[in-house]
């Protein structure tokens, strides 16, 4: 006879404490359906507590000397680096995300608290001379900076560590308590981070997690007693919460159709390996997923043979099986969306060269040629495993193809031609260019984020800590003599 096991039952993060508080949320696993954990979504009341909290914890966070921050943020990082496994296979189950990249993905989860640690050492100000004019001789000013307040942070399902990380992280560091709103599909990693920050010397009021349905985060999103607002997630919703957001500022990270260019010179075999990742990784839930790859027609059938040849070896499967590369989908309607837009592309004129086929929460890569470039699954953010390849006659016309967007989060570029290495990065509209490499790469002390549709502000930790805090000048200068 088999026993079942019953899954566990995981309290919220509200100021300082855990409690089982709210509406029962079960998390599933997407790969098999299984309840991995059960825990709670915060209503009005949970949220009203912790925003009390977070205003009168900040009055204690602003003032923690630079090492008390780095002390507290060093013991998560290095408590995520003792249990990245257990952290990992959490992380793999209630996202479905491949072990391997879980793995990652962890990493980078402790190395975004390190950094934020060490960040937290330096945050300076400046001198500055105000003796321009004979009225101010003797005059000089010097500029500190200092926490903006609480902050709301919302973080989405595709990256439930890392992402909810450059929220919580640089607060900390810059001094500011904060309220984060994890994903309500995969919140149980950052519930277990939780656990790390209960075990520092950090205010009571100094960190609530909680997951939310949608109208209390909208409450949240509206309330002035926080100070700044940092959403990463969809565009349509990031810029709607920003009309919302009221006198707060604002920092939004949002999506795009990543592109990339191969040129005549680029390494064929190294581009097509990155560019397989990159387009299929997480099933394509990666906002700077490649989605758009633009060869020179010097080089594309060639390019076209080795990557379709690539494709064939992308292992779709079970997520805790370390050969996988594909795991399922976030839900079916998301499945549903993919298939609806290959098949509105293929009625259009497209090809497919390499067809998936829905299948559950599964689809299979797919490769499109011929794509009109209006089409949904081209101009849009697909969110999905499914990439367009376009000939190009030269350099040029990629980067006027890739800026032909409404999005500019990051495009990869393959060359050895320095000058149309600085030629790109003078010329795309986008946050970010990255030589010979995908757009998906992204380390997380670098400035990220997006330009157009795809995000106002930038971060990575000294960047996020530059906007949750605020410049404050104190000018003076000699009494005058008797």
């Amino acid at each position: 006879m088999t026993t079942q096991v019953r899954a566990p039952t995981v309290p919220i993060y509200l100021a300082g404490e855990f409690v089982e508080a709210g509406t029962p949320l079960e998390v599933r696993n997407p790969a098999t359906g299984d309840v991995v954990a059960t825990t709670f979504q915060a209503g009005p009341t949970e949220l009203e507590r912790a925003t009390t909290a977070a205003v009168a914890g900040f009055q204690e966070t602003r003032r923690l000397a630079s090492f008390e921050r780095r002390d507290a943020l060093a013991h998560v990082a290095a408590s995520i680096e003792r249990d990245a496994d257990e952290l990992a296979t959490l992380l793999s189950q209630e996202s479905g995300k491949p072990i391997k990249d879980a793995r990652g993905e962890v990493a980078r989860g402790a190395l975004t608290f390190r950094i934020a640690a060490e960040e937290a050492t330096r945050i300076t100000g400046e001198w500055l001379p105000l003796d321009q004019a004979a009225a101010n001789r003797g005059r000089h000013g010097i500029v500190r900076r200092y926490p903006i307040g609480p902050v709301a942070g919302i973080s989405p399902f595709n990256f439930p560590l890392n992402l909810a990380a450059h929220k919580v992280a640089p607060a900390i560091a810059a001094g500011c308590s904060i309220v984060l709103k994890p994903p309500s599909k995969d919140p149980l990693v950052m519930l277990r981070v939780a656990g790390y920050l209960a075990e520092t010397d950090l205010p009571a009021g100094a960190v609530s997690i909680l997951p939310m349905e949608r109208p209390t985060g909208d409450r949240m999103v509206a309330d002035d007693r926080f100070k700044l607002l940092s959403f990463t997630g969809s565009p349509s919703v990031g810029w709607k919460m920003k009309a919302e957001a009221g006198r707060k500022k604002v920092v939004l990270e949002l999506g795009g159709n990543a592109g990339a260019i191969v040129d005549e010179t680029a390494d064929l075999d190294w581009a097509v390996e990155r560019l397989v990742y990159g387009a299929f990784a997480y099933a394509g839930q990666v906002c700077i997923s490649v989605q758009r790859i633009y060869v020179v027609a010097s080089v594309y059938e060639e390019f076209q043979r080795r990557f379709t040849e690539r494709v064939a070896r992308v292992r779709v499967g079970d997520p805790l099986d370390p050969a996988t590369d594909l795991g399922p989908m976030v839900d079916e309607q998301a499945v549903e969306r993919t298939h609806g837009w290959v098949t509105d592309a293929l009625a259009d004129g497209a090809r497919a060269i390499v067809q998936g086929e829905p299948d559950g929460r599964w689809y299979g890569p797919t490769v499109l040629v011929d794509v009109p470039r209006d089409a949904m699954i081209c101009s849009e953010e697909a969110f999905a495993p499914v990439v367009n390849l376009f000939p190009v006659d030269t350099f040029e016309e990629a980067l006027t193809a890739i800026n032909d967007s409404r999005f500019g989060l990051q495009c990869g570029v393959f060359t050895t031609s320095l000058d149309r290495t600085l030629l790109a990065h003078d010329e795309l509209e986008v946050g970010g260019v990255i030589v010979n490499d995908i757009p998906t790469w992204r380390t997380d002390a670098m400035p990220y984020g997006g330009v157009k549709d795809s995000g106002l502000g930038r971060e990575g930790l000294r960047w996020s800590i530059e906007d949750m805090t605020e410049p404050r000048l104190l000018a003076f200068g000699r009494t005058p003599a008797p």
